[in-house]
């Protein structure tokens, strides 16, 4: 989903590396077409929010989440897709997971940058074909608190995966993660269609 926000190229190149047919577009009634739905995102929470509202993408993407279809939030895009978020001041997010996104608190360095190992706390057909406690890559300052539909949690990140039902995301980065992270994408591919 193009949106104004992230780093689209490289998430559609990982997705066309494992097989996916893309469409980059922020027009609902492709949207609508598609089998799944990638939310990146690189940024802070309320401008992103906005530019998602510009446009009603993000009565969109919560409209067909709700009906099941796949939706896979990156990074910002996985932020966006909780309740709230504390990022320079308090922003009401896309509420499609539980929990809030609040500031890292667990590092002396903002933002957080660099490969975290990551414990997978829940299973979830995202985690297939994945060793627990593999290496993925993190570029952040905020992150979601202990969602109760957390999957996976790092050093910096108690919620680093989330998943309910069709709606899940990843605090990491799955396109700079090489194989792991590509075993991700190809992961949410396999649930679409």
């Amino acid at each position: 989903m193009d949106y104004g926000v992230g780093n689209i190229r490289s998430v559609e190149r990982a997705l066309v590396h494992v097989g996916a047919e893309t469409r980059l577009t922020a027009d609902a009634a492709e949207l609508e077409r598609a089998e799944g739905i990638v939310l990146p995102g690189v940024g802070a929470f309320a401008p992103a929010l906005a530019k998602l509202s510009e446009h009603g993408l993000g009565r969109t993407v919560v409209e067909l989440a709700r009906r099941g279809k796949p939706v896979l939030g990156v990074c910002l895009g996985y932020q966006l897709m909780f309740e709230a978020s504390s990022e320079h001041g308090h922003h009401e997010g896309l509420g499609l997971l539980p929990g809030r996104v609040v500031e890292v608190t667990t590092s002396e360095r903002l933002p957080v940058i660099g490969w975290c190992r990551t414990t997978q706390t829940a299973e979830s057909p995202l985690w297939q074909g994945i060793a627990d406690h593999s290496y993925f890559y993190f570029v952040h300052s905020f992150t979601p608190d202990a969602s109760g539909d957390g999957i996976g949690c790092s050093d910096h990140s108690p919620a680093a995966a989330a998943a309910k039902g069709n709606v899940m995301g990843t605090q990491f980065h799955p396109e700079k993660s090489g194989a792991d992270g590509l075993r991700i994408y190809a992961n949410f591919v396999g649930l679409c269609g």
